[in-house]
């Protein structure tokens, strides 16, 4: 795949995915920004398909 093909998939996830999600909304509420985001990247599976993804690109 082209790089452009793997931006457009990621914008895909994220949108479809990320854009409303209730667990990092809670998160954040909860135990802050930095936290609800080590969540996202760790522990949630979109975030481990973005991280896929993005392994492509290097």
């Amino acid at each position: 795949m082209d790089r452009a093909a793997l931006f457009a998939e990621v914008e895909e996830l994220m949108n479809h995915y990320c854009k409303d999600c209730f667990l990092y909304k809670q998160h954040r509420k909860e135990k802050g920004k930095r936290y609800a985001h080590r969540f996202c990247i760790t522990q949630c599976t979109v975030g481990e398909k973005i991280k896929a993804v993005g392994k492509k690109l290097s």
